[in-house]
């Protein structure tokens, strides 16, 4: 989907394919046919933005072969689907029964990951729309904390240094501007936009910005303006941003709210949830370990303390947050994406709804049929859409 902004330029807002994984390029396709093009069909658009996810073995096939390559682009065109942004933070296995930790792998530390986003670059040159000259890629913000030393932070850097002088190649050969956003998430190296800061002053790259997630941004109880202010102040870009709502608990030691809580503590995904305390942010790497015990016994290092309100990084659906007594933290969302696009103008062009949790949502939440999973995508694109033109954006075919 595309919006004038009032100054003039484009703002695609896509939706992120890492919703329903594939592993290779035969699940890709299918996955334009079996759900892109019919979340498309209900929003009654003739062109869908997707955000695309490739995972490893999917990207490798396409750099290897021009003919899929070309086949892939040629089907994007006959769904009526375009891609402008891929999210290049899981490498692999992320419909797996447990991701857990293993979407931290490989980190910035080791050449597969360099080796792969650089693939993911080449690849989105060639996808991007004839009318469109640049696209971005999100990645993981370095690495999960431990371990994770002085050398690893060099090593690093010096592939972030590399990656960037490719992009530049990479223009020069084909006219396409592809920039990289580290996606500042809880219990990562860089957790926090101040993070990113300080990591991406230390080796400042016009290439290399930030990827803005406004679920994990809420998790860390960051304020939006602060953290826009603080990027703009660094000269950091932010070539895409990801909208995303967290869960909220107001009360976590009230039972029923525990009780609600737990019932999205599930084994596939990571959960990192925080709370903002006196004595600064506590957190847990799960919402099962922050569960665990009550705030009175926090001090042993186990549980959360439960006087001040928590938040768990759970991509909830935009439009359907959870029944009370929990919430999302949507309103985080609506003002960071003002923030982003309400001025005169756009920190970014390129917003993508990432709700990739569907189907680990509590039972009865869950959408049982592709339908219905389309339904509910459908719904999170209409308020997004709807968000941006409260903006003043314009809506354009």
């Amino acid at each position: 989907m595309r919006f004038r902004h009032p100054d003039g330029s484009t703002v695609h807002l896509a939706y992120c394919t890492n919703v329903h994984p594939a592993e290779t390029l035969d699940g890709v396709l299918a996955q334009l046919r079996d759900h892109c093009e019919p979340v498309r069909r209900r929003l009654g658009r003739d062109r869908l933005g997707i955000g695309l996810w490739l995972a490893r073995d999917a990207a490798r096939s396409l750099t290897t072969d021009p003919a899929s390559l070309r086949a892939l682009r040629a089907e994007l065109d006959r769904r009526g689907l375009e891609v402008v942004t891929l999210n290049g933070f899981p490498y692999e296995g992320f419909g797996a029964d447990e991701v857990k930790y293993r979407v931290y792998q490989p980190d910035w530390t080791h050449p597969d990951r360099l080796a792969h986003t650089t693939d993911l670059a080449r690849l989105l040159a060639a996808l991007l729309p004839e009318d469109v000259t640049e696209g971005s890629v999100s990645t993981l913000p370095l690495a999960w904390r431990t371990p994770f030393d002085a050398e690893a932070a060099t090593t690093a850097r010096t592939a972030l240094t590399a990656l960037a002088g490719r992009l530049d190649a990479l223009e020069e050969l084909t006219g396409r501007s592809i920039r990289i956003g580290l996606e500042p998430e809880p219990g990562c190296i860089v957790e926090t936009v101040a993070d990113a800061v300080a990591a991406l002053t230390a080796a400042p790259n016009p290439r290399i910005g930030v990827c803005l997630d406004t679920c994990h941004l809420a998790t860390s109880f960051e304020d939006p303006r602060t953290a826009l202010e603080s990027l703009a102040t660094a000269g950091i870009p932010v070539p895409k941003a990801q909208l995303s709502a967290a869960l909220h608990a107001e009360h976590p030691h009230l039972p029923e709210v525990r009780a609600a809580l737990a019932a999205f503590a599930e084994p596939r995904f990571l959960h990192q949830t925080r709370t903002r305390t006196a004595a600064g942010l506590r957190g847990t790497d799960d919402l099962p370990e922050a569960l665990a015990v009550s705030g009175h016994h926090s001090a042993t290092g186990h549980g959360l303390p439960d006087g001040t309100p928590w938040r768990a990084h759970f991509h909830v659906p935009l439009h359907a947050p959870p029944a009370p007594p929990l919430s999302s933290t949507l309103p985080v969302l609506q003002d960071a994406l003002a923030l982003l696009v309400g001025g005169p103008h756009p920190r970014t062009h390129h917003l993508e709804v990432e709700t990739y949790t569907w189907q680990a949502l509590p039972s009865e939440s869950r959408p049982r049929t592709r339908a219905r999973l389309a339904d509910g995508i459908a719904a999170e694109l209409t308020l997004a859409r709807d968000l941006l033109t409260d903006l003043g954006l314009k809506e354009l075919p």
